[in-house]
């Protein structure tokens, strides 16, 4: 890791130097969570007031934030809902439906104007990048280093966020194998910070568990947090522990801190309650494993 990666990376780290990040940039997958939740439609602005909502909230308690162009971050900026001691991610991914999947396919957001974000405040750009076996990498690669260099030419640090996807082409396939591939593939290019999904998805013995991610550790060339998409919340805070033994840094996390307050009677009530307290215990988890570590 460079000296500019650590002074670019700053803002989005607690003083123990881990990271304890929440995300709300989901976009249609929210909408989802939220119509199984509602007897009617769920509009762009219910989308936008929970988005708002979950940050002035939850902020305080967060070293950074992720939020979407598409829906919310121009108005968390102009709100100020987002506290000011939590670093500000904006999205630089546009999210396609295709092959019957919700994001299906994933491109650079080019209504994202790093420039301006910077001057309004945001210290970082995120992409995800969906990979695939039976894809060639040419693509991808090509894609996640123009968009380390967009972020790089803005003075903010870029976040890539590989997942691993089926096969376009069918047929049996290893999620978990994925994640390690993408590790290696991608994990050199240059990015500031790593994001990846949890091995084995949180679901195996402990033991297991930090071999794995030793592994991811040893691929990725740089900083790297896990996400908790696909891991039960319940486990997310040993799965936090246990990356960060084997050498993550920290989390960038949004389903496992205000998922389970979708089913409470009081959603805002919840998240100032119950989420608080999910995403205080993380950060607690991230800086006691990454504090003994360094």
């Amino acid at each position: 890791m460079t000296d500019t990666a650590i002074d670019v990376l700053a803002p989005l780290r607690r003083p123990s130097g881990a990271f304890a990040m929440l995300a709300v940039d989901q976009r249609e997958a929210l909408r989802n969570m939220l119509a199984e939740r509602s007897d009617g439609p769920v509009t762009d602005e219910d989308l936008v007031d929970f988005k708002l909502t979950a940050a002035r909230v939850l902020t305080p308690h967060a070293s950074a934030v992720l939020i979407d162009r598409q829906f919310a971050l121009d108005a968390a900026i102009e709100r100020g809902a987002v506290d000011a001691s939590c670093g500000l991610i904006g999205s630089a991914d546009h999210f396609e439906q295709a092959h019957d999947e919700l994001v299906g396919r994933v491109t650079i957001d080019r209504l994202v104007d790093a420039v301006d974000l910077k001057r309004r405040g945001a210290v970082a750009l995120k992409l995800l990048v969906l990979w695939r076996p039976d894809e060639a990498p040419d693509e991808r690669i090509a894609m996640t280093q123009e968009f380390i260099g967009i972020c790089r030419d803005a003075g903010l640090a870029s976040i890539i966020e590989p997942v691993s996807r089926a096969p376009l082409g069918g047929g049996d396939w290893d999620w978990n194998a994925g994640v390690h591939a993408a590790a290696a593939e991608l994990g050199g290019l240059g990015a500031d910070l790593y994001k990846a999904e949890m091995p084995r998805r949180g679901e195996a013995d402990d033991a297991e568990l930090a071999v794995e991610c030793a592994r991811l550790t040893a691929a990725i060339d740089g900083p790297w947090v896990i996400l908790s998409s696909g891991v039960a919340p319940d486990r997310f805070p040993e799965a936090v522990r246990i990356a960060c033994g084997a050498g993550a840094s920290g989390f960038l996390a949004g389903r496992a801190v205000w998922a389970p307050s979708l089913d409470a009677d009081d959603v805002a009530a919840d998240l100032s309650t119950n989420a608080v307290a999910r995403l205080q215990r993380l950060a607690a988890v991230a800086d006691e494993s990454v504090g003994a570590e360094n």
